[in-house]
């Protein structure tokens, strides 16, 4: 028993002194990953804010990019020097687009400069944006500032004209997407009229061309295709701003058409190069109408919009409109097989299925593509649109169709396009078939060149 007694008590000490040890120990760890836990909660706060950093300086809002480059619009020129409009009652042609780098809208920027503005202006998609294609926004007051706001679209020069009377100068500031059919460039030219007509300076505030200055591509409109979705003889790619494009319309086409030139004015950017994409400006996107949303959608759009002549989807009610093309008789399968069989430069596809909310096939399930751009400087858009209808049309014959009213010929600039593809012409003996026109544009365009 006493033995017995001596090794329990001699157990127990050395228990005692284990399970201590084993506290120790386990009270060192303990700390230990409490030190650890903090530290990778520190280093996550430190990412994060290294992220939030990123993000302020994240394309779109940077002023600085990474490559040294950054770009001052038109309408942050004028505020800097704005004598031009010094002591003068100015009106404002704009959309949502009318922003400066910190996203003040120009109607905000030149009430703070005391800037006289009295009235402001909208194109297609109004002022504030919300209308869809087509659709033509009333006059009101505005709430906020108690301007008149007028709807410019859907008006001939001659009804824009009295809207002018009560300015003295009239300021052109939107952001166009580069392609012809894209109306604001439209719309800018009717005001140029409408301001020669009332002997109005017009002003162009000019901004990026945001797929580049450098490409030209597709057909030129020919006389007596002219249409609101193009008035003058350029191709569906121009590649100029709209400040170049103002120079080009008031040399080439007012003084044939009114008489008199428009006493035109473009306010410069400072720091844009024509090979610049709008992702390499250090500016802000904001969507220039409710299908624009991104600068990808305005990539593929100078081709993908020839589906609106169609009677395939061009995306309209989906999140990816012009990205994605289809309509209900397409196996999706077959044509992404096709499309991705002809390898062409900088551009893949994707089977897809989708179901629109709203314009063609709403609510129906659609099969076809989402369109890859994999690199934008060799992608040609209108000859990879075109070769997706003739894709289309071998594939389902019976079930392609043109819009009755023949609009491709209104987006294509004639019907030699439609004509040669329902002639079984291939792609890419039409693409070459514009080769001559577009190199004489090139040589007219030289002269209107602002920036290098």
């Amino acid at each position: 028993m006493q033995e017995s007694s001596g090794f329990s008590r001699q157990g127990e000490r050395e228990c005692r002194g284990f399970f201590h040890l084993q506290s120790t120990m386990f009270t060192h760890e303990v700390i230990l990953l409490k030190l650890i836990r903090w530290s990778m909660l520190l280093l996550s706060l430190a990412l994060l804010g290294t992220i939030s950093m990123a993000g302020a300086a994240a394309p779109g809002l940077a002023k600085d990019k990474p490559n040294g480059r950054s770009v001052q619009t038109g309408i942050e020129v004028l505020l800097d020097k704005p004598d031009l409009v010094k002591g003068k009652r100015v009106g404002l042609i704009t959309n949502p687009t009318g922003v400066t780098s910190d996203l003040t809208h120009d109607v905000d920027a030149l009430l703070a400069k005391k800037v006289n503005l009295v009235a402001v202006y909208g194109p297609e998609h109004g002022i504030r944006g919300t209308e869809q294609a087509g659709s033509a926004p009333g006059t009101y007051e505005d709430p906020k500032t108690g301007l008149p706001f007028y709807n410019l679209y859907n008006k001939s020069p001659e009804e824009i004209a009295p809207l002018f009377r009560d300015v003295d100068v009239v300021l052109f500031d939107i952001q166009d997407v580069g392609s012809r059919f894209y109306t604001y460039i439209s719309t800018m030219a009717y005001a140029m009229k409408a301001a020669a007509l009332e002997d109005k300076p017009f002003i162009v505030l000019d901004r990026p061309n945001p797929i580049g200055g450098e490409k030209v591509e597709g057909p030129v409109l020919e006389p007596g295709y002219e249409s609101f979705v193009g008035i003058y003889p350029i191709p569906i790619r121009h590649g100029m701003t709209v400040g170049e494009l103002a120079m080009l319309f008031n040399d080439q086409y007012l003084e044939k058409e009114i008489g008199k030139k428009a006493d035109l004015t473009v306010v410069k950017m400072k720091g844009w190069k024509r090979d610049m994409w709008y992702d390499e400006t250090g500016l802000p996107w904001v969507l220039p109408s409710p299908n624009m949303p991104t600068l990808e959608t305005a990539t593929v759009y100078p081709g993908n919009c020839l589906f609106e002549a169609t009677n395939l989807s061009e995306g309209r009610g989906t999140t990816r409109p012009f990205e994605l093309i289809g309509a209900p008789y397409i196996k999706a399968w077959e044509l992404a097989d096709r499309m991705n069989a002809r390898r062409l430069p900088g551009v893949s596809f994707r089977e897809a299925y989708f179901n629109p909310t709203f314009s063609k096939h709403a609510g129906v399930n659609v099969g076809g593509l989402q369109v890859y751009v994999t690199d934008r400087n060799k992608y040609d858009p209108i000859h990879t649109a075109l070769a997706i209808i003739e894709e289309v049309k071998d594939l389902y014959p019976d079930d392609f169709a043109w819009r009755a009213d023949n609009w491709i010929d209104k987006l294509t600039g004639s019907d030699k396009v439609r004509k040669a593809m329902d002639a079984g012409t291939p792609v890419e003996e039409i693409v070459k078939s514009w080769r001559g026109e577009l190199d004489a544009f090139k040589k007219l365009r030289k002269s209107y060149l602002l920036y290098h």
